[in-house]
């Protein structure tokens, strides 16, 4: 019998991220980061203008963000200037500054009634989870930057630990403050992660008259 070739069947599922805008998401901007605040006042929603607040002074990424106990922010009566963690990534201990108004928003939120006999400082809604899920995470960072007319593919949990920390270097240009406020164990990773290019250091570079 004659062997006969046949064209390969190929799979016609469909992409994963057809449609959607993947690779590195956007930081907010300052006017973006007052925006979602006020709304969020506004509507007075406290847990989530806690988590926003500090989602932004921590700089964490969300598996360890959702995780944060009461504990880590509060002692004494009061809500801690600063304050570090383990990070699950890395295993190693990284440190942060908690600004005096993510302080007032935390302290309101933790006197909430639904805050009572919680371990975790973002509770979940269910007994089986003790806090909420990245993905409930994620879904919140949706709706935020869709409230101001921004387009949620664009933007990600990643955005907000971003935020911060590309003003830090827009103003600065010390790398390695940012290396150790983002906890990464290699400068690399940093200037992967901010997106430091040539036009960047040139511009660093022409800010420095000698």
């Amino acid at each position: 019998m004659e062997n006969v070739n046949l064209p390969a069947i190929r799979d016609c599922r469909q992409p994963w991220n057809k449609g959607r805008v993947v690779g590195q998401k956007r930081p907010l901007l300052p006017n973006h980061v007052w925006a979602i605040r006020v709304r969020l006042e506004l509507a007075e929603r406290k847990r989530d203008l806690a988590l926003f607040n500090l989602a932004i002074d921590s700089k964490l990424r969300g598996c360890d963000l959702v995780k944060l106990e009461v504990a880590d922010v509060y002692a004494a009566g009061l809500v801690k200037e600063r304050t570090s963690i383990i990070q699950s990534k890395t295993d190693k201990p990284v440190r942060f500054e908690i600004s005096e108004g993510t302080r007032k928003s935390i302290a309101q939120w933790i006197a909430d009634p639904l805050m009572i006999g919680s371990k975790f400082l973002w509770p979940g809604r269910f007994h089986e989870r003790l806090h909420i899920s990245t993905r409930q995470y994620a879904r919140l960072v949706r709706e935020w930057v869709r409230s101001i007319g921004l387009d949620p593919t664009s933007y990600g949990t990643h955005s907000m630990r971003r935020t911060k920390v590309v003003q830090i270097y827009r103003k600065t240009g010390n790398l390695r403050a940012v290396q150790l406020l983002l906890g990464h164990t290699k400068m690399d990773s940093t200037v992967r992660y901010l997106g430091v290019d040539l036009e960047d250091a040139l511009s660093i570079a022409e800010s420095v008259d000698l």
